[in-house]
């Protein structure tokens, strides 16, 4: 687990003016689940862009703990989709897959204490490795890891892709009320982002529909290393999908795509190393609408253009939202201009 050099954003705001609640949190969540008694303040770790991430130390040992986004917690469908994600954990769990598992208190994962939902995992003392440190030897690993979580159950039916369907031009004119750059930005890639869900939407119809337990997140950031041994983390999203379509976002993201910086031989390296250990899977695959047939960046910016206007989530999440649909807009161009480039060291890898 990674600690953060600084406290996050809003962190430090929490400890200096709500100090005595949160910790009364932290204690209430050791003596809840039986983790003795906290021996230093809480530090926030490195982690996602939806929960918050802190390790504690206690007479008894290291944990991480794992705050549930409560604007998240209170749609509908959230406990459902959580307790999905948990029950294909313990099938990997079972199978030996090189992942950390929540802990198991009282017969069951989550967790709740003062109205906070969470999850606690024992430490790893492990970090993730980005940009420049990534290599293809680490792509090769993660394209066997891969492979074994989507052997481990298959489905002939679901995987559907879902069409994204986003009124760009009524988001634009809300952010316009309320930011003017970021209204701006969004406006400058209208032409792009609309020729991008359409063309999505047109592709999904033509790749086959079948599903395997996809972990649906596993970029760079949800793995810890220690050498060349690792542990894959954030295991919330798990769920059966496409597990092409996985394969190809994930193996991009190893390639570079999330710090606009591709390397087709990191590509090669991650998909030759999961042909190596089911061939069949990728006898005859239709790369060009894979490609096409993305929606997870569209989905991704939406999401934090309506964080940015307060909607689905706090005034505190509003700058992590500008910033991460600011981010999301350069993502999505330099997709779409990297598709013939990236179509092309598909076709040349060895497999």
């Amino acid at each position: 687990m990674q600690s953060s050099g600084n406290l996050v954003p809003g962190i430090s705001a929490i400890f200096v003016n709500k100090e005595g609640f949160w910790m009364e949190l932290f204690s209430n969540i050791c003596r809840q689940c039986g983790l003795g008694e906290p021996v230093s303040q809480p530090f926030p770790l490195n982690g996602g862009f939806l929960h918050k991430m802190y390790g504690l130390t206690t007479d008894q040992g290291k944990f991480a703990l794992k705050l549930l986004n409560p604007h998240i917690m209170g749609r509908e469908t959230a406990k459902e989709n959580f307790e999905a994600a948990e029950r294909l954990e313990g099938i990997l769990e079972r199978e030996g897959l090189p992942i950390l598992p929540a802990l198991t208190i009282g017969g069951k994962k989550m967790q709740q204490a003062e109205g906070q939902f969470f999850y606690l995992f024992p430490w790893y003392d492990g970090k993730s490795v980005q940009g420049g440190e990534i290599q293809p030897r680490h792509c090769a690993e993660m394209g066997r890891a891969l492979t074994q979580i989507h052997r481990v159950s298959r489905k002939d039916s679901g995987g559907e892709g879902t069409p994204v369907s986003v009124e760009w031009f009524s988001l634009g004119k809300a952010l316009k009320e309320v930011d003017e750059e970021l209204s701006q930005r969004l406006g400058e890639r209208l032409p792009l982002l609309c020729q991008f869900q359409e063309r999505s939407s047109c592709a999904l119809r033509r790749i086959p529909v079948f599903s395997a337990i996809c972990h649906n997140d596993m970029d760079p950031k949800n793995v810890l290393w220690i050498g060349m041994e690792y542990r894959i983390i954030d295991l919330e999203c798990l769920s059966y999908s496409n597990p092409l379509a996985e394969l190809l976002e994930t193996a991009l993201c190893w390639a570079g795509f999330d710090g606009m910086d591709f390397s087709p031989e990191k590509l090669r390296a991650f998909l030759d190393a999961y042909a190596e250990q089911d061939e069949a899977m990728l006898k005859d695959v239709d790369w060009e609408s894979l490609y096409d047939g993305s929606t997870g960046r569209l989905s991704w910016l939406e999401y934090n253009l309506k964080r940015a206007l307060g909607i689905e989530s706090g005034e505190s999440e509003r700058e992590i939202g500008k910033a991460e649909a600011l981010r999301e807009l350069e993502r999505i161009a330099y997709y779409v201009e990297m598709r013939e480039t990236v179509l092309k060291a598909i076709a040349h890898s060895a497999y």
